[in-house]
């Protein structure tokens, strides 16, 4: 066994295969295109973007800026060519898209450790150490195997995301808590709505405005995870017997039943976040706040993640990743990037960083290492760790992860300065380690 199989030269592949070189080892880089394509892709080079802004914001106060800085001190490849490539954009890091793709290509093209080899890769070695960072476009073939090296039905296809709220962005005084003969940990928090309440939240619903879908994400939408919006247009009661049911949760307020409910359930062990059970939606983000807020004592709700439904490939983490990204029953096997079960380029490249450091760390006999969960790469693989494996989804980096200061209740702003600034010391004393 002379270098380690990286399959994939998306972010997380061309991260992975670099992070590997740099470490001493050979790399066999594996990239079906331009060979065999995906309807996602317009050209063969390495870490295409489907648009300039994937970066979103540099502020250091929202969790997603803490990520790309703790990647740029770890020496990340994706984070020079960003750097390298930025375009005027505002608060937002913004690429050149070309710049960007042409500079990992040369990078991953010059590197002496690395060899290219332009073919589709239908089988994972199971002899090797091998690095899967095939995206949310598997090919089919790849995918199927995979799915032979996973328990039944821990691959998916699909995401339906539903929004997710921040806890103490949540109206208590409106809401209140109710179990429907759930036997799940934790309870569900109801938003009751009148009936003039629901009319305008449906009518709200139906005329917003909605993302364009692109052509690989035509809407084959399963009854089980129907957008909200697609149920809405049934019928002006259908949600009133779907997912905004209230038969069997009485308000303690009023003794009765209300005309319909919100349910929102805890999303992390810690109760920082809270998730709206059955509102999978393609309502752009501006638009999704604007209705949301409608509801009974989600006014001022702020959101951890928005809703979406989108063409995806990943795994049930919990149940099926180690800490340091390998498969529990085949250790040799890691997966970087999407298929982790993280949303987002930067997030993708985080695990492309952490597969390819641990990757070749096991090539050399080294202890393998998973970062701490006050730093945002560490908060991200906590949660891929810990989510409830039944209601499982990809994840955005974001504040809710992260374990929570102690101390006296903190103003908004400071508390994400000092959550910040806790992260970077922990990162930088983390780097020391290895």
């Amino acid at each position: 066994m002379s270098e380690i199989i990286v399959i994939g030269a998306g972010l997380a592949g061309s991260e992975s295969a670099y992070q590997i070189a740099k470490s001493g080892v050979k790399v066999k880089l594996y990239e079906m295109r331009p060979f065999k394509s995906t309807p996602a892709h317009r050209t063969s080079l390495f870490g295409e973007l489907v648009c300039s802004n994937s970066f979103r914001s540099k502020d250091l106060t929202k969790a997603i800026g803490l990520l790309k800085e703790e990647l740029i001190k770890l020496g990340s490849l994706i984070m020079d060519a960003a750097k390298d490539c930025e375009i005027p954009g505002g608060k937002a890091w913004v690429v050149d898209r070309e710049c960007f793709a042409k500079f990992i290509t040369a990078k991953i093209s010059q590197e002496k450790n690395i060899e290219i080899i332009r073919e589709e890769v239908c089988e994972i070695p199971r002899n090797r150490i091998v690095v899967v960072a095939t995206g949310p476009l598997t090919s089919e073939s790849l995918a199927k195997d995979l799915a032979t090296l996973l328990p039944t039905s821990f691959l998916h296809f699909y995401d339906a995301l539903s929004p997710i709220i921040y806890r103490d962005s949540i109206n208590w005084e409106k809401v209140f808590v109710a179990d429907r003969g759930s036997t799940e940990e934790g309870v569900y928090v109801n938003c009751p709505l009148t009936k003039e309440e629901y009319e305008v939240f449906w009518e709200a619903l139906i005329s917003a405005e909605k993302v364009p879908l692109h052509p690989f994400e035509e809407p084959r939408y399963f009854e089980g995870c129907l957008p909200i919006e697609v149920m809405a247009e049934r019928g002006k009661e259908t949600l009133r017997f779907g997912p905004m049911k209230a038969k069997g949760l009485i308000d303690p307020r009023t003794g009765k039943e209300p005309y319909a409910v919100v349910q929102l359930r805890p999303e992390n062990k810690e109760g920082t976040l809270y998730n709206m059970v059955g509102f999978q939606t393609k309502m752009k983000y501006g638009e999704q706040i604007r209705v949301f807020r409608l509801i009974p004592g989600l006014e001022k709700a702020e959101f951890a993640r928005f809703g979406s439904i989108h063409r995806n490939t990943f795994v049930n983490a919990p149940l099926v990743l180690t800490p340091t990204l390998q498969i529990k029953n085949h250790p040799n096997i890691f997966l970087a990037g999407q298929i982790t079960g993280v949303e987002g380029y930067v997030e993708s490249t985080a695990m492309g960083w952490l597969a390819g450091v641990n990757a070749a760390r096991l090539f050399l006999g080294k202890s393998l290492v998973a970062p701490p969960p006050e730093t945002a790469i560490g908060a991200l693989v906590n949660y891929l760790q810990t989510a409830n494996p039944k209601y499982f989804q990809p994840m955005n980096v974001n504040w809710g992860l992260f374990p929570p200061l102690e101390g006296k209740k903190i103003a908004k702003r400071d508390k994400y300065n000092l959550l910040s600034q806790r992260a970077l010391k922990r990162i930088e004393e983390w780097k020391d380690q290895l």
